[in-house]
């Protein structure tokens, strides 16, 4: 016992070291010095809105006494005069690594296979680690600091960028005179977090985007049911979690999709993550806005790319290269539409660009004062630091730039960054600023004479009538020494000027001709053109060219989201799916995104008429297996992934969105992949090109989740890699199931239990614990969800049946299915459907059995049939896909088209809203130029819930839009490289197009 309350005092005295003012000094003797500093006569920032002219600021002791017009100066002070200077409050990053110890990856990363944790006492997984402390990493990197003092830093909130819950920050002041017991300004500032593994960890689970929000989720609800006191072992993570719930949470999301992402759950939990954006957020600004959330954003800019070689120029895409031209827009663009957001310099590649990058900000529009509130006083609100830091008001810290004048004007110079007091000289105040262009007279001879450049490093421009003349200068110690090669000189022949600076602001001394004579010299200054004021409305440059934004930001992008519209098809032939089958010269009333009348001669004030004759009308076609639109497709770290959601990483930029409006698909359900034998759940969208993640989502649909059978869950077609994982063999795969479902029922039978007791009894029984993954097995055994598995052998098939039916439910549809002509009878017996490809086979050995004929025997046999795609390729021409069940066993057009369009829409549960033309149903609609299963054929229109998403001619138009985009943006990036701007090499944008076993 005793033992143990010494380790508990240890470690608070370990905690609190750098707050105690009792140890005894035996270091010498020290004066603590009392002396005031007033810095008078200046311009003075107090706060970037609360600004003080011919003011005085008034420190002692490292802090802020008073500052204003009539400060008191006491007797026993130091005064500074900086009469027409400026005085701004030091600026903060809150979203640094700074003297952290950076993790060191696991020497196995990515080799092997672990799915255990290797901690005990903390939570199951490594990559969760709440319990870290950057403050026990931290260690004080002087050079660092000085690069942060010179770009105007004084304080930096620092963590340990490692995992997904990351632990707590530090929160320092660059004060380079003093140590930790001064600069610690906070050791617990906030919690960070991202969708990041550990590199320090091995352990598999979570592999992908899904499976880390998963995570995050199943951690926030183990902590709630944790802190009501229903576990019996302590948890060091959760605990540490509940400790840090009340500091500032900031998530680094890394992407404006991301950021939505974290946001999401940060509503699901009530939390208010500060997200770490990326520096596209101007794409997506309304979601971005509607979120409410506040954001640290990087100043990162890409640089034109060299375009110079046509070929090389074919590479770029046409959203990298608008990313180049947009990017310095995004500030100007969040602020304007109310988004709260700090700055930081994390993902520069050095810190000396922030200031060049931010200039450039305000170039396309940013706003000063709003640049420097995201530099001061809204970091400072984020950390709760508000009275210490940001401002220059009475007991806050001494942290100030003194400037020469607006800290945002590119000639601008940085004198001094005071830190607790502490100065910090960038630029010595008494050197005297000899910037500016002079008339410059040397033997006889004139010339121009432009110096220019920051201090104290100038550079000279020489010019003798409109020519250049190559020239040197350095300028120190208050002497000027120039170097210049005389036109048509050899250039190893110099005229040197040399000059000390004086008050006057002309320049005189002695010359030595390229001759090695010796004369005098002198440059009068001209007077300096009246500077344009200063842009304050946030308005952009006239002289920059921004392109404007599309949604997606990417090819075929709308300027405009089109609207729903009311439209009166006439005179087509219509496939209604329907009993009335198939309807020559018929009109289809479309209004408020509903089929509102099929018939003849029908009318509609107001409607917009499309004359249809000759061609053909059909419900949209539903690919029932896909894997486009989304960020992730597989979590493969455990044998069960129930928990996760492709719904969390649905893409909405992906361009086979449109490419699949082209071919007539209006709606998909994308499928988690095949790596294990319980997959993810699925997403069912419809394909609504340019809006967000969220709109694609289909309103209130069903609920589905992907299982797997085969040679990909067993893992025996995965590589080289250290096979672990259980099951690795079919008789495995099905002890999985049963298992899970066993665990299950187990586990809804509680909740049962739990739910049937009187509150008085709830309040003395401990609750089960709430596992996301165990819900939604529940779900399946209660048939709240339907299952969709991935298929290929006949035996496997009946044992899924045979296990589905030993836990009372149905198997929803079997895809892929290659061998379902074997067992079709069995899988009409069990009500199971079918949803296949054409004429796949042989690509690889368990689809060795397979034949074309399969879609028409399950057909026959009284399954419900569906074509499928699996493929990013085939989905775009699903309509003769479905013309080949024609070929291959004789099926009906009009069935053959079922099978694309009702069947799948009766698979996913959704025949009641699509999948067929009759009255009350969505306006899923696709217009044909000639018979829908025809490879002539062209979708002309492609309209989901009354709005064209995808229109033939429309696009022909865009991709002229197009090749006039590329090449302005070309010519804009040549004339950038002319300018002597930074460029780079261009890369080729590789789309991964994923599949069932897309790791």
């Amino acid at each position: 016992m005793r033992k143990k309350i010494w380790m508990i005092f240890f470690v608070c005295c370990s905690l609190s070291v750098f707050s105690q003012e009792y140890f005894p000094k035996n270091d010498g003797v020290k004066t603590v010095n009392n002396n005031y500093t007033a810095f008078t006569n200046a311009k003075i920032f107090v706060t970037p809105t609360q600004v003080i002219e011919n003011g005085t600021l008034l420190i002692q002791n490292g802090k802020v006494i008073a500052s204003g017009t009539t400060v008191s100066i006491p007797q026993n002070s130091v005064v500074i005069d900086l009469k027409g200077k400026y005085i701004y409050p030091s600026f903060i990053d809150i979203y640094a690594d700074f003297g952290v110890e950076k993790p060191k990856r696991n020497s196995n990363f990515g080799r092997t296979s672990q799915y255990d944790a290797t901690r005990e006492g903390f939570y199951w997984n490594d990559h969760v680690m709440p319990e870290n402390k950057a403050i026990e990493k931290f260690k004080y990197d002087s050079k660092k600091a000085d690069e942060l003092i010179k770009a105007g830093f004084g304080t930096i909130n620092t963590h340990i960028p490692d995992g997904i819950v990351r632990g707590t920050s530090v929160l320092v002041a660059l004060n380079n005179k003093d140590d930790n017991s001064k600069r610690i300004l906070d050791q617990h500032a906030a919690q960070h977090l991202s969708f990041s593994k550990s590199i320090a960890s091995n352990q598999n689970y979570p592999t992908s985007l899904m499976g880390a929000m998963a995570l995050l989720r199943q951690f926030y609800n183990d902590a709630a049911w944790y802190e009501k006191g229903n576990a019996s072992t302590k948890d060091f993570s959760i605990e540490a979690l509940l400790k840090n719930r009340t500091l500032p949470q900031i998530f680094d999301a890394g992407d404006k999709l991301n950021g939505l992402r974290a946001d999401k759950i940060a509503d699901e939990f009530g939390l208010n993550y500060i997200i770490k954006g990326s520096g596209n957020e101007f794409e997506r600004i309304n979601e971005v806005k509607q979120t409410n959330a506040r954001y640290i954003i990087p100043i990162k800019f890409p640089d034109a790319y060299d375009v110079t070689d046509p070929y090389s120029a074919s590479k770029v895409s046409l959203s990298d290269m608008r990313m180049w031209n947009q990017a310095p827009s995004n500030l100007a663009i969040l602020a304007n539409n109310g988004v709260s957001f700090a700055l930081t310099t994390a993902d520069l590649k050095k810190v000396s660009d922030f200031k060049a990058n931010l200039l450039k900000a305000i170039e396309y529009g940013f706003d000063k004062t709003k640049a420097l509130e995201a530099l001061t006083t809204i970091p400072a609100s984020y950390l709760g630091k508000s009275n210490e830091i940001g401002t220059l008001k009475s007991g806050a810290y001494a942290n100030f730039l003194i400037t020469s004048g607006d800290v945002f004007d590119k000639g601008s110079t940085l004198y001094e960054n005071w830190v607790q007091g502490n100065k910090n000289v960038i630029t010595d105040m008494s050197i005297k600023d000899i910037r500016g262009t002079y008339d410059l007279t040397v033997a006889g001879d004139s010339y121009s004479l432009t110096i220019k450049g920051e201090l104290p490093k100038l550079s000279s421009e020489i010019k003798q009538d409109s020519t250049k003349i190559e020239s040197k200068m350095s300028y120190e110690n208050g002497w000027v020494n120039i170097f210049y090669t005389p036109i048509d000189e050899n250039k190893t022949e110099f005229v040197r000027l040399t000059a000390a600076v004086t008050s006057n602001d002309n320049l005189e001394g002695n010359a030595v001709l390229n001759n090695g004579v010796a004369t005098t010299w002198y440059a009068n200054k001209k007077e300096a053109p009246e500077k344009e004021e200063t842009k304050k409305d946030g308005k952009k440059d006239d002289d920059i060219t921004l392109l404007p934004v599309t949604y997606p930001n990417k090819p075929y992008g709308f300027k405009e989201m089109p609207k729903q519209e009311t439209i009166l098809f006439k005179n087509a032939t219509v496939w209604t799916n329907e009993e009335q089958g198939i309807l020559k010269n018929a009109d289809v009333l479309v209004k408020n995104g509903k089929i509102a009348a099929v018939g003849t001669n029908l009318s509609e004030s107001g409607a917009k008429v499309v004359d249809a004759t000759g061609k053909h009308l059909t419900s949209g076609i539903i690919d029932e297996h896909s894997h486009i639109a989304a960020a992730a497709i597989n979590e493969a770290g455990h044998n069960s992934s129930a928990e996760v959601s492709i719904d969390d990483v649905v893409d909405s930029e992906d361009i086979d969105i449109y490419r699949n409006l082209s071919g007539g698909v209006t709606a998909i359900q994308i499928l988690h992949g095949s790596a294990n034998p319980i997959g993810g759940r699925s997403a069912l969208i419809k394909l609504k090109w340019g809006e967000d993640p969220e709109d694609l989502l289909i309103n209130n649909a069903p609920k589905f989740i992907k299982f797997a059978l085969g040679e990909n869950v067993k893992q025996s077609n995965w590589g080289d890699i250290e096979r672990v994982r259980f099951p690795q063999t079919r008789m495995g795969v099905e002890q999985v199931y049963m298992d899970y479902f066993q665990r299950a029922k187990e586990y809804d039978n509680k909740w049962k239990k739990y739910n049937a007791l009187s509150s008085k009894a709830k309040a003395r029984t401990k609750a089960p614990r709430y596992d996301i993954e165990m819900e939604t097995l529940a779900e399946i055994i209660n048939k709240e969800r339907f299952i969709s598995c991935h298929s290929y052998v006949q035996s496997e098939i009946n044992m899924l049946m045979k296990v589905a039916e030993r836990f009372n439910f149905n198997i929803n549809t079997f895809t892929h299915i290659l061998e379902g002509y074997k067992v079709a009878d069995k899988m009409a017996e069990h009500g199971a459907g079918g949803s296949t490809f054409s004429d796949w086979w042989a690509y690889k050995y368990e689809v060795n059995d397979a034949i074309p004929y399969n879609a028409a025997i399950m057909h026959n046999a009284g399954v419900t049939v569906a074509i499928n795609s699996d493929d990013a390729e085939m989905s775009r021409r699903l309509n003769q896909e479905a013309a080949k069940t024609v070929k291959y066993g004789g099926v009906s057009e009009e069935e053959a088209w079922k099978f694309v369009t009702l069947n799948p829409a009766k698979l996913l549960h959704l025949d009641d809203r699509t999948g067929s033309i009759k009255v009350g149903k969505d306006a899923d609609l696709v217009l044909w130029s000639e018979h829908p299963m025809s490879i002539y054929s062209i979708a002309e229109k492609t309209m989901i819930e009354g709005i064209v998403y995808y229109d033939y001619e429309q696009m022909k138009q865009m991709k002229n839009e197009i090749d006039k985009e590329r090449n302005q943006l070309i010519n804009m990036m040549i004339q950038a490289k002319n300018k002597g701007m930074k460029t780079q090499a261009p890369k080729k944008e590789v789309k991964e197009h994923l599949h069932c076993d897309s790791l």
